[in-house]
């Protein structure tokens, strides 16, 4: 990035803006490479695929790298079950960042807005650094600020579909309104992906099967980290104006 330009979240920085997940590895040895060769300090782990005594060895890989845990509900599909699954991971964990994923059904895997709205005011009042997974709707994602969330995650597509983003416009109205970190989570297939969520002003991006399911996931993790700088660059130098007619670079004289 440049000389200052940190990812805020709450009380924590970070100067990576990239964050992934560890979902859909061949093994931990990709994953460590891959891990490393996205540069990201912050990294989502499903609370029921690790197991806090490191058999997964998962959380085992992640401590010995020096990356921060962002445990994540996925897999709840109601705020009382998301609340449990969260007050799990901050005793298993100590932490007190969580993703909130709430899902309507499996075969989407959208996110419930009802159910997630109801889960991220009880989180934010137990105490919780509270990410919240939502759709690119930019009314939920502004209840979802109001409620106390530290960060809001719209997604670009449904989970591991790497449609990309389906719908850019809302996620500039989402970004023009916020108050909070914009962290673009899902839908995520390849870098110029991840370049589009920075220019529309997003402030990091979330992404696992883009990286853990590619051919070669070290060579994605690196494009992946370069696409997000270069977007985020982009998006500060201030894009020239689309025009219909051609306009010659050089003026006639």
């Amino acid at each position: 990035m440049f000389d200052g330009d940190q990812l805020v979240i709450g009380e924590h920085k970070f100067g990576s803006r990239l964050i992934i997940g560890t979902g859909g590895a061949g093994n931990l040895s990709v994953l460590e490479r891959a891990l490393v060769a996205s540069g990201t300090e912050l990294t989502t782990v499903a609370l029921r695929r690790a197991d806090a005594e490191g058999g997964s060895g998962v959380l085992d890989l992640l401590r010995r790298l020096g990356i921060r845990l962002l445990p994540n509900t996925a897999g709840c599909r109601s705020a009382a079950e998301a609340v449990l699954t969260a007050r799990l991971a901050r005793e298993a964990l100590e932490t007190d960042l969580i993703k909130l994923e709430v899902h309507a059904d499996e075969r989407t895997l959208l996110p419930d807005p009802v159910e997630t709205l109801d889960a991220a005011e009880q989180l934010v009042a137990d105490g919780f650094t509270v990410f919240a997974y939502t759709n690119d709707d930019p009314v939920l994602a502004l209840r979802l600020e109001e409620a106390g969330c530290a960060a809001v995650m719209p997604l670009g597509a449904p989970i591991g579909t790497g449609l990309g983003i389906r719908n850019p416009h809302n996620i500039e109205l989402i970004v023009a309104r916020a108050g909070v970190p914009i962290i673009l989570d899902a839908g995520i297939g390849t870098a110029s992906d991840a370049a589009l969520a920075m220019e529309l002003g997003c402030d990091a991006v979330l992404l696992s099967t883009a990286v853990t399911r590619a051919q070669d996931p070290e060579r994605m993790a690196y494009a992946m980290r370069s696409a997000v700088v270069a977007g985020r660059l982009a998006r500060a130098a201030g894009r020239i104006p689309q025009r219909f007619w051609a306009q010659a670079s050089s003026p006639p004289r």
